[in-house]
C-alpha cells in the first residue's frame, strides 16, 4: 500500500511539473480562437504605389495569456507561388523578464503592428494569416491563428505604361517661296531710269531669275512688287510727285521684262503691286544706323524729337548741310525704286520622295528625308530612313531624336536610350530629347529618373503632363495625377481619378475616351462596382468580355467585385 501511494506520488508531482512548464502555452492554442480577436486595417488589402500596407490589431481577453509566456506573431501574405512576411510583434507576460510589451494575464490587453511589402502581381489572390508561437522556458509552441484577410486589390495596376515620345517636326514644306530683289537709284528729284542703274549686277540677277523661274517646271511665279521712294530731305508735295514718278517708270521697266519673258501671270490685276513713300524716314534711319558715320547717334538722337513733317524736313536740311556724310552716304540710297519678284518652289510629291527613298536617297536634302519617313506606316522602314539622314547629317537633332522614337514605338528601348544620348550631347537641354529620355527611364521602370526628366522637359508641352500623370499613378501620388492629366481625356486620366475617390468624374471621362475598348468597359464596371450599381456593373463587364473574353478570368479574382462574387448574374457571365 505504501509503494502504491509512493507512486501516485510522483505521477502527481511530474504532472505538476509538466503543467507549469508548458501547459500554459497549450493553453494559448487550444483556445485561441475564443479569447484572441484580429482587425486589419484596411479591412482589403488594396496595392498603392507598388506596396501594399496593413495594421493588424490583436486583442487578447481577461485570463487567456499566461504570466511567464512569450508570444511571438507573425503576418505572413500566401499567395500563388510564395509567402512574404508582411510584419511581426513580440508580446510578453508580467512574470517575464525581457523588454517587450506586456499583456497581463488577468486583465489581458491588446497590441499593435503594422507591416509593408512589396506588391507581386501575383499577390492579387492570396490570404493574409497570422501565425503565432509562444514560448516559456524551454519550450516553444507555433500554432495558427488563421487567415485574416483575402486578397489584395491591385486596380492602379491597370495603368496602361504608355508615356508619349515626341517626334520633332520634320519642317519640310512642299511650296517655298523665293524672293530675288534689285535697287535702282535716281538722281536728286529725278525719275528717269539710268543705264548704269541697268546694268548692275543686282539687276542682271533680277532678270535671270525672272527667265529661271518662266523655264523650270518645279517654280511658278507668286507675285511682283514696285516700291518707290524720295528722300525725306525736300519739299512734301515735290517728294509725292517725284516717288509718284518713280514708280511710273519703275513699272514701265518691271512689265518690260515681264512681257519679254512672257509671264502670264502679269495679266492678273493682283500680280504687281506698287506702293510709293514720299518721304522715306524708316529708310533714313535704317541707314544711319548701319552707317559708321561719327555722329550718328546724334543725328537720331534729333530726328526722334521732332514728329511734325514739316519741322523734320527742315531738321534733315539743316543735317545734310552741317554733317555732308548724310549728303553723300545717307540721301542718295533713299532716292530708289525697289523691285521685288516672288515665286514658288513647288517640291517633290509624296510618290517622287518615296521613290527617290528607293532609288536616290542620297539627293535628297535633310528636311526632304525626314519627311519622307512620315510617308510609312511601317515601323522598320521609318527607322531605316532615320538611320541613314541621321548617318548623312550627325548633326541633326531632329534625325537621331526620331530615330529614338521609332525604337520607343519598336520597344527597343536600349537602342532609344543610346540615340537620346548622342542627341543629348548635340542639346543637352533639349525638352523634347529630356522628354523622351524619362519616357525610356518610365518604362524601364526608373521612376526617379523620370520624374526628374519630366519635370526639366515641361516646356515640350501636353505629352510631358500625361507622362507625369502616369508616373503619379505608378507612384500612388492619385492626386497629382489627375492634375497632370488635365484635359484631355484618357483611359489613365479616368483611373486616376477612381483611385482618387472621384467616380463621378471618372465614369464621365470613361464615356469621353475615343477608343471604347475592353478596359474601357472593365474600368466603367469597377467604379459602378464602388458605387453599388449592380445593373451598371453587370452590362458593363458583359460589354467588356464580349471585347475580350480574357478579362473574365481577371475579374473572378478582382476584389473590386467582391460584393458580388456570390451573384448568380456575375458567375454566369464569368464562366
Amino acid at each position: 500500500m505504501k509503494k502504491l501511494n509512493f507512486k501516485i506520488l510522483a505521477m502527481v508531482v511530474a504532472t505538476t511539473m509538466i503543467i507549469a512548464s508548458c501547459g500554459g502555452i497549450d493553453k494559448l492554442k487550444e483556445t485561441v480562437k475564443e479569447n484572441v480577436k484580429v482587425t486589419v486595417t484596411p479591412k482589403v488589402l488594396e496595392e498603392k504605389g507598388g506596396e501594399v500596407k496593413a495594421n493588424i490589431k490583436v486583442q487578447i481577453k481577461p485570463k487567456y495569456f499566461v504570466k511567464g509566456a512569450i508570444l511571438e506573431a507573425k503576418a505572413f501574405y500566401v499567395y500563388p507561388g510564395g509567402e512574404e512576411l508582411l510584419a511581426s510583434k513580440t508580446v510578453q507576460g508580467e512574470g517575464v523578464e525581457a523588454n517587450n510589451m506586456v499583456i497581463n494575464s488577468k486583465t489581458g490587453g491588446s497590441f499593435e503592428f503594422s507591416g509593408t511589402m512589396k506588391y507581386k502581381k501575383e499577390m492579387r489572390k492570396g490570404t493574409l494569416e497570422l501565425r503565432f508561437v509562444a514560448k516559456m522556458k524551454d519550450k516553444e509552441l507555433p500554432f495558427n491563428y488563421d487567415k485574416i484577410a483575402d486578397g489584395v486589390i491591385a486596380t492602379s495596376e491597370l495603368v496602361e505604361n504608355n508615356p508619349k515620345a515626341i517626334l520633332m517636326a520634320h519642317n519640310f514644306e512642299r511650296i517655298t517661296s523665293e524672293v530675288q530683289k534689285a535697287d535702282i537709284l535716281y538722281m536728286i528729284n529725278q525719275a528717269a531710269l539710268r543705264n548704269s542703274e541697268l546694268r548692275k549686277d543686282e539687276v542682271k540677277l533680277l532678270k535671270n531669275f525672272i527667265k529661271e523661274v518662266k523655264s523650270n517646271a518645279r517654280k511658278e511665279f507668286k507675285g511682283a512688287k514696285i516700291s518707290s521712294y524720295a528722300s525725306p530731305d525736300g519739299e512734301y508735295d515735290l517728294n509725292e510727285k517725284v516717288s509718284s514718278k518713280r514708280e511710273k517708270s519703275a513699272e514701265r521697266y518691271m512689265k518690260r521684262e515681264l512681257k519679254r519673258a512672257k509671264v502670264d501671270e502679269l495679266k492678273k490685276d493682283d500680280f504687281l503691286v506698287k506702293e510709293t513713300t514720299p518721304e522715306d524716314w524708316d529708310g533714313f534711319k535704317e541707314l544711319m544706323q548701319a552707317s559708321d558715320i561719327s555722329d550718328k547717334e546724334l543725328i537720331l538722337r534729333v530726328l526722334s524729337m521732332y514728329s511734325d513733317p514739316a519741322v523734320r524736313e527742315r531738321e534733315i536740311k539743316n543735317l545734310a548741310e552741317a554733317f555732308t556724310e548724310v549728303a553723300d552716304k545717307i540721301l542718295p540710297k533713299l532716292r530708289r525704286s525697289q523691285l521685288f519678284v516672288e515665286a514658288n518652289i513647288i517640291g517633290l510629291s509624296d510618290d517622287e520622295l518615296m521613290a527617290k527613298v528607293e532609288e536616290d536617297f542620297a539627293s535628297l536634302n535633310e528636311l526632304e528625308k525626314l519627311y519622307a519617313a512620315t510617308l510609312y506606316t511601317d515601323a522598320t522602314k521609318r527607322l531605316d530612313i532615320y538611320t541613314k539622314a541621321h548617318a548623312a547629317h550627325p548633326e541633326s537633332l531632329r534625325a537621331i531624336n526620331n530615330m529614338a522614337y521609332v525604337q520607343i514605338e519598336m520597344n527597343n528601348l536600349a537602342d532609344a536610350k543610346a540615340s537620346l544620348e548622342k542627341a543629348k550631347a548635340l542639346n543637352s537641354a533639349h525638352p523634347v530629347v529630356l522628354n523622351n529620355l524619362g519616357v525610356v527611364a518610365l518604362k524601364e521602370g526608373d521612376l526617379a529618373k523620370a520624374e526628374e526628366l519630366f519635370n526639366k522637359a515641361t516646356e515640350a508641352g501636353e505629352a510631358v503632363q500625361y507622362n507625369l500623370g502616369i508616373l503619379y499613378i505608378i507612384k500612388g501620388e492619385y492626386n497629382n495625377a489627375v492634375t497632370k492629366f488635365g484635359t484631355p481625356d484618357s483611359f489613365n486620366k479616368a483611373l486616376a481619378q477612381y483611385l482618387n475617390e472621384q467616380n463621378d468624374d471618372a465614369i464621365a471621362t470613361l464615356g469621353k475616351v475615343k477608343d471604347q475598348n475592353a478596359m474601357v468597359d472593365y474600368l466603367k464596371a469597377v467604379v459602378y462596382a464602388k458605387k453599388g450599381e449592380e445593373a451598371n456593373v453587370m452590362s458593363n463587364l458583359q460589354s467588356a468580355f464580349e471585347k475580350d473574353a480574357a478579362l473574365k478570368a481577371f475579374a473572378k479574382d478582382d476584389l473590386e467585385f467582391r460584393n458580388f462574387f456570390e451573384n448568380d448574374k456575375f458567375k454566369g457571365i464569368t464562366m
